[in-house]
């Protein structure tokens, strides 16, 4: 469950990976592009849903929440601090988005396998963002041969059992 679907409430959806997850604050904790559109379109207190599958289990997550981004935090400065810098060259290219001639990673030649410094790295700090999204309720489904399960649950252990 590291890379669930996040999808924005213009019904846009994407794949990210899961960076941190807070169980006391019911709080996820993903990494994204400050120039990304998704970042508009959430930029406060947005409500998003994220999407979890453990195919293993036949297990389904559906978290419904608040989102927010963060870009000169002192959150934003810990998780840009403790990225890698093979992570953190992502934000050395262009704008996600934009148009190119042909497939492209959207890196600067000079980059392109390589790993960048710390140096190469200090002028495109401001790219990178913080995505938090406070949890308020996730819709827990179980695929089951025997008969499939499904409950709704709050950050306070409140609960209901649904039908499928």
């Amino acid at each position: 469950m590291h890379t669930p679907v996040v999808a924005t409430a213009d019904a846009d959806a994407r794949i990210m990976v899961l960076r941190e997850f807070d169980a006391e604050r019911w709080m996820l904790r993903f990494h994204t592009d400050a120039r990304a559109p998704k970042v508009s379109t959430i930029d406060d207190a947005a409500q998003v849903t994220v999407l979890f599958y453990d195919k293993s289990e036949g297990m389904q997550l559906r978290c419904r929440g608040r989102a927010r981004i963060e870009r000169d935090t002192p959150l934003a400065d810990a998780a840009w601090s403790s990225s890698d810098n093979y992570a953190r060259r992502c934000y050395l290219g262009s704008a996600p988005g934009e148009t190119v001639e042909g497939p492209s990673s959207g890196l600067p030649e000079w980059i392109e396998g390589k790993k960048p410094t710390d140096e190469q790295l200090a002028p495109v700090r401001s790219n990178f963002a913080v995505l938090l999204i406070e949890i308020e309720e996730v819709d827990w489904y179980r695929l089951a041969h025997d008969g499939h399960r499904r409950a709704i649950v709050g950050p306070l252990g409140d609960g209901r059992w649904l039908t499928p």
